[in-house]
């Protein structure tokens, strides 16, 4: 099996996760009203694969279909293919005016923009969907392109003439075509110590009850300018029963980030109260077997309730450290420096690492993003 990933090196991880962030903060535009959907227990799901550094999901285009295999991205809205396997035209594929561009910190693409059939999972077809057909792309070795589920609004100045106008998600074309019963996805990530593993899945127009446990925590979009134009939400951090990491501040929740990312100022504190010590090799935080021992953990603290993130949580998996050109017997921290200080309107991104914890709901019709427990909060599997 090919791996799609490539991180050997000094920093790359965070290097590229940093670049992300800085590009975020240049995305964020203009803000829209989204369409009120139905409140639903159950959606449609889809599997997903991860793949170390991301989830990647099987998504079918055209008619006859192709199949590409695309990055999962809560923090873009454009979905497009052709970064690996070329854009196929059927009977489904319909031309428009535009060439579309989008700009990720760590990659970009550009191409033509099409209407087509797509489809993934059992169930879930969206006809008439935008899909850029990527003339040329940098950034995404061993994947096909994105699949884009954030908020609709980060499309906007991406198509060309037609930079005024959006272009609807996978998750909005499902909604409006009656496809599913409500107008937002769910997000299930597990931790594992495997380079490739289809432990993931995507839930839209619900959730899927058997992947949480007790009940899902709501907390508004923030009207914090720029994490208000994402999937961004207020929260605190603590370390142990009283060291303050992150006072209530904004940021976002993004399945497109690896790490788990706070401001620079916090990073310095969190640093202080763990002992840990910068590791050149892969630009992350490294602690000895026995500050391991005394980790204490972190608690995020979303619209009131609290949510532990334990000591193994907070760990890179020692079986994958490898994949990051890390040491094998190394014990690297998933926390790393979003690049700047708090007080940006973006102080915090809860990636990928903290997903595999936690299940997340990102629910366009309510502007809430949710957030509930799951069996893997507390394992101890890294």
């Amino acid at each position: 099996m090919a791996k799609r990933f490539n991180l050997t090196g000094s920093g790359k991880l965070l290097a590229r996760d940093q670049a992300r962030v800085k590009n975020l903060f240049i995305r964020g535009g203009a803000k829209a009203g989204a369409p009120r959907g139905l409140d639903a227990d159950t959606g449609t799901s889809a599997p997903a694969t991860n793949d170390v550094v991301s989830y990647v999901v099987d998504v079918s285009v055209g008619t006859p279909p192709t199949t590409y295999t695309l990055i999962v991205d809560t923090g873009s809205s454009n979905t497009w293919v052709g970064a690996g396997k070329p854009y196929v035209k059927t009977s489904s594929s319909k031309s428009t005016p535009d060439s579309v561009s989008v700009t990720y910190g760590s990659g970009d693409f550009t191409g033509s923009e099409f209407l087509d059939t797509i489809s993934l999972g059992t169930g879930l077809k969206a006809t008439g969907q935008g899909i850029g057909a990527a003339s040329s792309s940098e950034g995404f070795q061993g994947v096909d392109g994105i699949l884009g589920i954030g908020p609709t609004d980060l499309t906007l100045g991406t198509l060309d003439p037609d930079e005024a106008t959006a272009i609807p998600t996978i998750t909005d074309t499902l909604f409006a075509q009656r496809t599913i019963p409500a107008h937002e996805v769910a997000i299930s990530f597990e931790p594992t110590n495997q380079e490739s593993v289809v432990n993931g899945e995507l839930t839209f127009g619900g959730t899927d009850p058997s992947k949480f446990t007790g009940s899902i925590t709501f907390a508004p979009i923030t009207g914090t300018f720029p994490a208000s134009e994402f999937f961004g939400i207020d929260q605190s951090i603590r370390y142990g029963s009283s060291t303050n990491i992150l006072s209530e501040t904004a940021g976002i929740v993004d399945t497109g980030t690896t790490l788990t990312l706070i401001a620079t100022d916090a990073l310095q504190r969190y640093q202080r109260a763990t002992g840990a010590v910068l590791d050149q090799t892969t630009g992350l935080l490294r602690l000895t077997t026995a500050q391991f021992s005394e980790l204490q953990s972190l608690f995020f603290t979303i619209n009131g309730v609290s949510f532990e993130f334990t000591a193994n949580a907070q760990i890179w998996p020692r079986a994958l450290n490898s994949a990051i050109g890390g040491d094998a017997n190394s014990i690297y921290l998933i926390v790393g420096d979003i690049g700047t200080d708090s007080g940006q309107g973006l102080d915090f991104i809860n990636g990928q690492t903290f997903l595999e914890r936690f299940y997340a709901v990102f629910d366009s019709a309510n502007s809430r993003v949710g957030i509930a427990k799951t069996k893997f909060t507390t394992s101890t599997i890294n």
